[in-house]
């Protein structure tokens, strides 16, 4: 048997242990890793201003946890609690009055009413009430394995950060890629992921504040509500929709139309239209300027449907696993263009001769 087959073999047996071993702490690393990665020009744009590892690892590890887990962990606690305490008399008198009126919806509407009719006869809401309920047990119970959870990905994280120097230049010397194919395998990736990124946040932070400081002001969580606002701005097209519609209903059902109608106008105005369309692309333009030096357009459609596949395959975490993923995927397929394209330009240039 030759040395190198014999080392490769050695390695696959080694590997598999490895993964045993590590098997607990897989899938904390992987999106440490891919955060890291994906980061990783924020990381390189604090080093240029900041020249000791260790503070600016320590840096984005904060800035981290204040961007992304804070809030994720209050929304997860919030809700355990919000559902612990659902007033089932009152859950009932709205359903009661929900139907009340639609049977008062005037027969010149009678397909509507015919159809919210069936719709209403299908919901069991003492059935309903027990699903809330055992699914505020289930988020109090699992909120503890997502604080571990957490904490693992920010310690990853952070030695990755700090070791990314030495890493990226291991791993890329390891590849069996020429040089200049390893590093735009690495920078392209990491761009797209990077670009993926900070477009995600953008959208989020800025459209979840702006309806989170609105609907704050009329008695309601406003941490929670932007939190949710900001995962809802991530589905294209009805986006904030799904968040400021149903508010607005609860405010009609309350009696508060005044309220309802300026929740609806804000959301529609402020966010929908001046912050979406003209604010967030000026965002997300500066900090690819500023921090990424060439970027990439990605499909949102694209992003929407990884980030759905991420969280039904990998749950929770598949919401980073899911983009990082699929933009990796696009960084190889490009490496493949330039691939085809250096070897069409060789078959010229040898035809020539």
């Amino acid at each position: 048997m030759k040395p190198q087959y014999f080392l490769i073999a050695l390695a696959i047996v080694t590997l598999f242990f490895m993964l045993e071993l590590f098997s607990p702490f897989l899938k904390p690393m992987i999106v440490a890793l891919l955060l890291a990665v994906a980061t990783n020009s924020l990381n390189i744009y604090l080093k240029r201003s900041i020249p000791n590892h260790f503070i600016t690892s320590i840096l984005m590890t904060v800035l981290l946890t204040a961007i992304f887990f804070i809030p994720v962990l209050y929304c997860i606690i919030s809700f355990a609690g919000l559902i612990n305490k659902i007033d089932q008399t009152a859950l009932l008198g709205i359903f009661n009055t929900t139907k009340d009126w639609v049977d008062n919806i005037p027969d010149d509407f009678v397909f509507i009413k015919e159809q919210l009719t069936n719709l209403l006869e299908k919901v069991d809401i003492k059935e309903f009430i027990q699903n809330l309920i055992s699914i505020g047990a289930s988020l109090g119970k699992n909120s503890a394995k997502f604080v571990i959870d957490m904490i693992m990905i920010l310690v990853f994280y952070f030695f990755f950060n700090y070791y990314s120097t030495s890493l990226s230049h291991y791993f890329k010397e390891a590849l069996p890629l020429k040089s200049e194919d390893s590093n735009a395998l690495f920078y392209e990736s990491s761009n797209v992921m990077s670009v993926v990124l900070y477009s995600i946040l953008a959208t989020a932070v800025l459209e979840g504040f702006l309806f989170g400081i609105f609907v704050s002001f009329f008695g309601y969580d406003g941490i929670l509500l932007g939190v949710l606002y900001g995962f809802a701005s991530l589905v294209p097209v009805v986006g904030g929709l799904i968040m400021w519609l149903p508010v607005a209903i609860y405010e009609i059902f309350a009696g508060s139309i005044g309220n309802a109608i300026a929740i609806i106008v804000y959301s529609i105005l402020v966010i929908s239209i001046i912050a979406d369309t003209f604010v967030k692309p000026v965002i997300i333009k500066y900090i690819n300027k500023k921090v990424v030096k060439t970027p990439t357009a990605v499909n949102e459609l694209l992003i929407f449907f990884s980030i759905v596949a991420g969280l039904s395959t990998f749950g929770f975490w598949g919401m980073i696993i899911g983009p990082a993923m699929v933009t990796f995927f696009i960084s190889l397929l490009q490496l493949l263009k330039k691939f085809s394209d250096d070897i069409y330009t060789l078959k010229i240039n040898d035809d020539f001769k």
